[in-house]
């Protein structure tokens, strides 16, 4: 049983090529960025120092307590999978190193053997090391994270789950030694259920929103180029998937990518072209994705 659903090596051109439809993904990397680059560029710190100051300076030192953890939250169908994974590849590309992004599998969970949830988790950050070098960068996500990092608060909490949040939290510290060359994504829909412990310990918690009214138009823009919308259809069309028009909850990301364009695909296929009243048909049969809490 691999304990990794998947790796990829980085930077790859089919990322970039993906990331050019993730609606505000500038915006999130530069956050994210701006956050580790001091932890992640350690060498071009240090000539940077010794280029405007002739020495090393003790402060940067203290960048190392930095950890290089960010936990990524928000509804399900937001894009936090595949934005942790276009992140580390613009990291990647921008420092210009080669990088290596390992997906956690949920089935770290394991069986409730004894010791066993804690031990797979031991193991993959073994691996994490293992692929983080001088010239490489390392990348763990853990998808689902509060389903390993329950908080440790619960009466609950069985003594198996709690042995194996205390390896976490050890690991994420350990990883501060390799000087960011190892970073760690966590992603979850339900920040509350995550341990406190590992929440102060993340550089940033970057939360996703269900898309606005300017990004569902966007989204509708980009997908459907070459469908004959006008701007008032495609403001109508971010309209009826907004929350306002569904009882406060807007669609996802996922919904209209996955749910919604698909359907209406599929009604007009293959005998006419898509158009705006496929469209509106098909967002009245469809409700949003539900809130998880």
């Amino acid at each position: 049983m691999s304990i990794f659903d998947n790796t990829i090596e980085l930077p790859s051109a089919d990322i970039r090529e993906k990331t050019k439809s993730l609606i505000g993904f500038q915006s999130k990397f530069n956050r994210i960025y701006t956050n580790l680059k001091l932890l992640l560029d350690q060498e071009g710190l240090k000539k940077w120092s010794e280029k405007h100051h002739k020495t090393t300076l003790p402060a940067i030192a203290h960048l190392t307590d930095k950890y290089p953890l960010i936990i990524l939250e928000g509804d399900a169908g937001t894009g936090k999978t595949a934005s942790a994974i276009a992140i580390a590849d613009a990291m990647t590309r921008d420092l210009g190193k080669e990088g290596y992004f390992l997906k956690l599998s949920t089935r770290v969970r394991g069986e409730g053997l004894h010791g066993e949830m804690g031990q797979l988790v031991n193991n993959a950050f073994q691996e994490l090391k293992n692929q983080a070098g001088k010239k490489r960068i390392a990348f763990l996500l853990i998808d689902e994270a509060d389903a390993i990092a329950t908080t440790r608060s619960t009466s609950q909490m069985h003594q198996e789950e709690k042995a194996a949040v205390n390896t976490l939290i050890q690991k994420i510290d350990e990883i501060r030694d390799l000087q960011g060359r190892a970073i760690v994504f966590m992603s979850t829909n339900r920040l509350h259920f995550i341990d406190e412990a590992i929440i102060r310990r993340a550089a940033i918690v970057l939360t996703f929103d269900r898309p606005n009214d300017d990004e569902r138009y966007q989204l509708f823009a980009n997908d459907l180029q070459g469908v004959s919308l006008s701007k008032t259809e495609l403001h109508e069309l971010a309209r009826l998937t907004g929350p306002e028009a569904n009882n406060g909850l807007g669609f996802s990301f996922s919904d209209l990518r996955l749910k919604v364009i698909p359907e209406a695909i599929a009604k007009c296929y293959p005998d006419k072209a898509l158009d705006f009243k496929a469209l509106v048909d098909t967002i009245t049969d469809i409700k949003p994705s539900p809130k998880i809490i």
